[in-house]
């Protein structure tokens, strides 16, 4: 498990990182959220930087989920006086620290520490070769960057053009959001418990696992999603820079994410093969021999 020097090593690669995102964003003179996007890559190559120096890129996994409540604070306080509609900006705002809190909190408590890595990035270098430090860059660091940023337009779209009233589609995006959260906490709670106590081979098949294999995926992509409903709901007509994020973000988990779980499990676990013939991958629908 991790010890107080692990995590004194990434309380202070974090610091970094905001502190160099911060000074881009102040010195960089550029529209919005183009500003942003610039800092954010300034920040990712400061974790990139702990990553190589440790030897380790799992620096990057909290990224995903510590920086977007930052996000939708700033483009906040940078259009609050600009007449958007407050109930859909706050709401926002709050799904998205709740979601940002609960997921670094998850990381944070089952960390393993300085000496675990996740067991994906080794295979990204050696598949790589001669290119594993910048398939690390690129792969591992900057795509999940430039990924998350372009789930949180619609995040954008809310903070800075949403002048429309709360209204139908915002209660449906609420809905969505807050039930994917909820799904996705649950999902996790579950497989930890599982993990706890579970045999060498053995494969969760209970409770919301029971019907999806990768419920925790599932609650994650509808929280994209239900972020896009609220972008939407702010600004229809841009539709074009706000819809893209939540389907990138399905396709990595639909056609890179998943089989590679998937194909991994299948090797380490007997049964799982089956198990995927009758347990579908993200939403639960009637399957032979259920």
């Amino acid at each position: 498990m991790a010890g107080r020097r692990d995590y004194a090593a990434i309380v202070i690669a974090y610091a970094l990182c905001l502190a160099a995102g911060a000074a881009a964003l102040l010195a960089v003179e550029l529209p919005q959220p183009w500003d942003l996007f610039v800092a954010d890559l300034v920040a990712t190559l400061v974790i990139f930087a702990f990553s190589r120096a440790y030897r380790n890129s799992s620096f990057y996994d909290a990224y995903w989920s510590v920086l977007p409540p930052l996000f939708a604070l700033y483009w906040y306080w940078s259009h609050a006086a600009s007449g958007i509609d407050p109930v859909r900006a706050w709401l926002v705002i709050a799904l998205v620290w709740l979601w940002g809190l609960r997921l670094t909190a998850n990381w944070a408590v089952h960390w393993g520490g300085l000496h675990h890595e996740d067991w994906r990035y080794p295979l990204v270098r050696e598949r790589a070769g001669r290119a594993a430090v910048w398939a690390d860059l690129a792969g591992i660091h900057v795509f999940p960057t430039i990924q998350v940023f372009l789930g949180c337009l619609p995040v954008y779209a809310v903070m800075s053009r949403g002048h429309a009233g709360f209204g139908a589609l915002d209660a449906l995006a609420l809905a969505v959001t807050l039930g994917a959260i909820l799904i996705e906490t649950v999902a996790d709670l579950q497989l930890h418990a599982f993990i706890a106590r579970k045999q060498a081979g053995a494969f969760i098949t209970s409770g919301l696992w029971r019907w999806s294999r990768h419920p925790n995926y599932l609650g994650e992509l509808g929280f994209w999603w239900g972020l896009m409903l609220f972008g939407l709901a702010a600004a229809p007509s841009q539709w074009w820079w706000i819809v893209p994020g939540a389907l990138t973000m399905t396709g990595m988990f639909a056609f890179a994410s998943i089989p590679f779980m998937d194909r991994r499990s299948v090797e380490r676990r007997p049964g799982y093969a089956e198990h995927m013939r009758r347990v579908p991958a993200l939403l639960p629908w009637p399957r032979p021999g259920r």
